[in-house]
Order: structure tokens, then C-alpha cells, then sequence
């Protein structure tokens, strides 16, 4: 039986996590919040997208609810999430996609309406991460409040996996060239706290930092401290790309490296980390639904410790896809321990 799951926030990771929902069959969303947007609003920014096109089913608003493929979606406007009524609509899980409530504290007011458990589709203080594939055996079942982290750090932190657990990474350094997102300006405007930020997006190379390489940290333990990085901002829509580099204990020559790679995107990280010897550009793997595309082609070894690997990602449909992929592992664990 699909688990039954509420979206607050129907920005770009909030639509993006509806649309992938739609191919989940563990999954029905049953109820939306967004303080911001009417039902008609929301009707139209879920039929319509500018980068993964048009939604393949049929939406249209009844009252003040979606209808999505002939099933009602409850629809709320609600600017607290301690007021959203997710009990009435059955919803045990929440995805908390705003951006503004991802502490366990904030996050946490999602309970007092009835939700069991909250996945916030950002990287939270002080709620645990889990990215799959790499620390999902990790959760427990106690804690109501978690986070899938970034979507940077769903790609790394399976490569670092691999490269770690076959290699062992003495430290490393990560650029992700980041596609712009909504943050960001179209065209040069005010940006107190980061002057290069409020830069046009569409317009320039913007350097940027990160805490997606840190993050690998907190869900591989061993790594912490070893890998950190920045992240360079750049004229694109959607796909970004991941170029690590690091300094490896173990010797290896870069077909050796592109060998265990390959074998874990075949066997125990399948679905989650891809390889690739193809001449791959950013818009081919739009809509590409894996955390971590290992481009085979692009990478290259200084010599047998120090060697540079790249790995691409669609930074809104495949991190979406895991938070669905964490909600039904997470739901999974809970029915087991009752």
C-alpha cells in the first residue's frame, strides 16, 4: 500500500518531488501547503515547467483542492506548519521542501498536525542526514525530524563511498559547477551577506560556497575533516556537475579506480550512482533520476594517489526522486519495528 505523504512548500523541489511521485508507486501525495500560491496558481506551476516540460497526466482544481489524475489532492495555504491539518488527509509523512524550516525545532511543528515523520529536502543544523546508498541503515526510526541533505551531497557522498571503501581518501577537495536556482538574481541586485550572490545569474560565473563536501563528513564518519569544498555558480538552468579531487592511500591507476566504480554502479549502489563512458554534456541527463553520474571520459590521474573524478547530477529531478526513495525506506523501517 502506497504510503500516504504531504509536500509543504510547492516551490521547485516541492513540484519536482510531486512530479517524481507520480512514478513512485510507494508513494500518494495526498495534501499540499504553500502560504504563497492559490490552487489555480499551483495547478498551473505543476502543469507547466520550463525545464522538465510539461506534467504527463491530467490537473484541474475543484473547490480548493487539486485533482491530479482523476485523485483529489487537498490543498492548504497555511503560513504556520502547526496549523496544517495533515491528520485529516491521512498523510503520516511530510516532505519539507520551503527552505525555511529545516531545523528539528522549526521542522518539528509539522507533528502537532498529525504528520509521524518530517523529511527536509535541504541540510539541516542538527537533524540527522541520511543520503541513500551510503548511510540509510543508519536510521532507526528515532528520530521525527531528518534531513536527505543536498542535492551535491547526494552525488559526492556515493562516489567518496566508493572511492573510500576501496582506496581510502587520505583528504580531497570538491568544486560542484552548480547550475543557478531560484536564490539567485536574473539580472545584478541587492545581496547583503554575499556581494557576489546577488550578481545576474544568467549572466556570470559566480563563486560560491558550500557545505556539501563537509556534509560527506556526517554521513561517512571517516571522512570528517578530510574533504571540503566551493561551489561555482553558472548559466544553466538545471544539471550541475561534481568535480572531486582526491588523494588516495591504496595506488591505483585511474582504470582501476573507473573499475570499482563501474562495479558499484552495477551492483550495490545501482539506481543511485551511475557510470558512463559517453561524451556527456549537462542537458543530456535532464530528468536523469540518479543521485551520481560517473562521467568515465572526463576524470584524469595525476598518478597512482592523486587523481580527479567527475560526476554529474540533475540537481532538482534526482535528488527529488531520493527524498521519495528515503521516504519509503524510512516508512519501510517504521512498519517493521511495530
Amino acid at each position: 500500500m502506497a504510503i500516504k505523504v504531504g509536500i509543504n512548500g510547492f516551490g521547485r523541489i516541492g513540484r519536482i518531488v510531486f512530479r517524481n511521485a507520480i512514478e513512485h508507486d510507494d508513494v500518494q501525495i495526498v495534501a499540499v501547503n504553500d502560504p504563497f500560491i492559490e490552487p489555480k496558481y499551483a495547478e498551473y506551476m505543476l502543469k507547466y515547467d520550463s525545464t522538465h516540460g510539461n506534467f504527463k497526466g491530467t490537473i484541474s482544481v475543484e473547490g480548493n483542492d487539486l485533482v491530479v489524475n482523476g485523485k483529489t489532492v487537498k490543498f492548504y495555504t497555511e503560513r504556520d506548519p502547526a496549523n496544517i491539518p495533515w491528520k485529516d488527509t491521512g498523510a503520516e509523512y511530510v516532505v519539507e521542501s520551503t527552505g525555511v524550516f529545516t531545523t528539528t525545532e522549526k521542522a518539528s511543528a509539522h507533528l502537532k498536525g498529525g504528520a509521524k515523520r518530517v523529511i527536509i529536502s535541504a541540510p539541516s543544523a542538527d537533524a540527522p542526514m541520511y543520503v541513500m546508498g551510503v548511510n540509510e541503515d543508519k536510521y532507526d526510526g528515532s528520530a521525527a525530524v531528518i534531513s536527505n541533505a543536498s542535492c551535491t551531497t547526494n552525488c559526492l557522498a556515493p562516489l567518496a563511498k566508493v572511492i573510500n571503501d576501496k582506496f581510502t581518501i587520505i583528504e580531497g577537495l570538491m568544486t560542484t559547477v552548480h547550475s543557478y536556482t531560484a536564490t539567485q538574481k536574473t539580472v545584478d541586485g541587492p545581496s547583503s551577506k554575499d556581494w557576489r550572490g546577488g550578481r545576474g545569474a544568467a549572466q556570470n560565473i559566480i563563486p560560491s560556497s558550500t557545505g556539501a563536501a563537509k556534509a560527506v563528513g556526517k554521513v561517512i564518519p571517516e571522512l570528517n575533516g578530510k574533504l571540503t569544498g566551493m561551489s561555482m555558480r553558472v548559466p544553466t538552468s538545471n544539471v550541475s556537475v561534481v568535480d572531486l579531487t582526491v588523494r588516495i592511500e591504496k595506488s591505483a591507476s585511474y582504470d582501476e579506480i573507473k573499475a570499482a566504480i563501474k562495479e558499484a554502479a552495477n551492483g550495490p549502489l545501482k539506481g543511485i550512482l551511475a557510470y558512463s563512458e559517453d561524451e556527456l554534456v549537462s542537458s543530456d541527463l535532464n530528468g536523469n533520476p540518479h543521485s551520481s553520474i560517473f562521467d568515465a571520459k572526463a576524470g584524469i590521474a595525476l598518478n597512482g594517489n592523486f587523481v580527479k573524478l567527475v560526476s554529474w547530477y540533475d540537481n532538482e529531478w534526482g535528488y527529488s526522486r531520493r527524498v521519495l526513495d528515503l521516504l519509503a525506506y524510512v516508512a519501510k523501517v517504521d512498519a517493521a519495528s511495530k
